[in-house]
């Protein structure tokens, strides 16, 4: 298997990312991979601001939202300090919880998705992940975990449009199936299974 691995995992809102990468990452790290483990949007300033137009503190455009995750993408890549090809050259297996085909599904929802996916052009030439993982959940299941797990709601979680944004992303993999190389499996299952799937998938590379 190889040890400078770049991996993105995607999925809607409730999809169990955040623990996939968690259980991942442990897996990679007793496999000896250097493992370091990433989000988007990012800590920066243009995703504090990206997370306060989802919290409605304040308002934006659908295009607004979408150059500011391309902003903070571009920095993601390409910050000298930890930016992901940063890591990358020092030989980090790296693991990021959302990466561009989140803005293919969430953005495309309300403006054409060729647009999306050609602002998004540059991202892919600097950094195309070995494998995205893209785990897949019904928005129901989505929804009844949102409620369950959190005092509030964000901007796009309502079950129209995390239904909206799952057929998406199953489009935007048909669409750029021969360029990427995309893992779908099922989320509606026990965490351990997931992350099994997943990481047998992994050691294929």
């Amino acid at each position: 298997m190889k040890k400078n691995l770049f991996i993105a995992l995607e999925g809607i809102d409730g999809s169990g990312k955040s623990t996939q990468v968690k259980l991942l990452s442990e897996s990679l790290s007793q496999s000896g991979h250097k493992v370091y483990t990433t989000f988007e949007p990012t800590k920066s300033e243009m995703g504090v601001m990206i997370r306060n137009i989802f919290s409605g503190k304040t308002e934006a455009d659908q295009g607004t939202i979408a150059a500011l995750f391309l902003a903070d993408r571009f920095n993601h890549i390409l910050n000298r300090a930890d930016g992901l090809l940063k890591k990358m050259e020092e030989g980090y297996t790296v693991i990021t919880d959302r990466y561009y085909f989140s803005s293919y599904a969430y953005h495309s929802v309300h403006m054409p998705m060729n647009w999306v996916i050609d602002m998004n052009k540059p991202c892919s030439e600097l950094l195309r992940p070995d494998i995205t993982i893209y785990i897949d959940i019904l928005p129901e299941v989505s929804m009844d975990r949102i409620i369950k797990n959190r005092e509030s709601t964000e901007l796009y979680e309502t079950l129209e449009n995390l239904t909206a944004v799952r057929n998406k992303y199953l489009e935007a993999f048909e669409i750029l199936k021969e360029d990427e190389k995309v893992f779908r499996t099922d989320g509606n299952r026990e965490p351990e299974l997931i992350a099994k799937d997943i990481f047998n998938k992994i050691i294929t590379l």
